[in-house]
């Protein structure tokens, strides 16, 4: 027999079930929206670390932030890559300034003089820069580097470590030979090389970092013109 019970519920149910499905996407969406909107909240504390690592103004490292849609890995490195844009255009300016710094070893056994050059007083008088020369000159003290600058090895340098190097790798096949000594030459230069170096207070920075973000801080042009490292009885 036919009950007109069954009919009124069967009736009852697909609105239901309607309303039930056609929520739940909503929810996945708004949730979704949120999570996206999470991750490119910047915050003052996001900033505030920023310039702590780099040293760079607020408002660099805020647009930084901005580019990178909060991600403080990528911000630091469209950081690093302006600076170094900007550090090299500002190559023809002339240096008119600077500071000489020094650091000694708590033993009293070692250190170094650094001179490094800007482009006006109201800069090298600031103690923001001559920390700056101080950390390089301490940095020079503990890793003894052999030259400034990629352009300071001579030939003779070049020559030098060729014969040293070519005697490992004369057991290598004839086709990769040269190829793996230019690997070994380019990074024996890289740890002798003051510029090249990491700095010892932030690995992720090597020194021509170091002084490309304090160029762009200031806005002047900024070198390490010489440095001299001595240490008891040695020549």
């Amino acid at each position: 027999m036919f009950s007109p019970f069954l009919v009124w519920s069967e009736k009852r149910k697909p609105p239901s079930q309607v309303i039930e499905m056609s929520d739940k996407p909503r929810q996945e969406e708004i949730s979704i929206e949120d999570e996206n909107q999470m991750t490119r909240t910047i915050t003052i504390e996001d900033i505030k670390n920023l310039r702590d690592q780099t040293g760079i103004s607020v408002m660099q490292c805020k647009k930084a932030l901005e580019e990178a849609e909060g991600d403080i890995e990528k911000a630091l490195v469209i950081l690093r890559k302006k600076s170094g844009e900007l550090a090299a255009k500002k190559g023809d300016r002339v240096f008119r300034a600077g500071t000489v710094q020094a650091y000694i070893h708590a033993n009293g056994l070692v250190g170094t003089i650094v001179e490094l050059l800007c482009e006006s007083d109201f800069v090298s008088n600031t103690d923001e820069f001559k920390t700056l020369a101080r950390d390089i000159a301490m940095h020079v003290t503990a890793t003894n580097p052999k030259f400034n600058k990629r352009d300071d090895i001579t030939e003779v340098d070049r020559k030098t470590a060729e014969e040293v190097f070519a005697a490992e790798v004369k057991d290598k096949p004839m086709a990769v030979r040269a190829k793996i000594l230019e690997g070994k030459l380019d990074a024996y230069f890289k740890e002798m090389v003051l510029m090249e170096q990491s700095f010892i207070k932030n690995a992720d920075l090597t020194i021509q970092a170091l002084v490309d973000n304090a160029s762009q801080k200031f806005g002047e042009k900024m070198a390490v013109s010489r440095f001299r490292r001595f240490k008891v009885l040695e020549n």
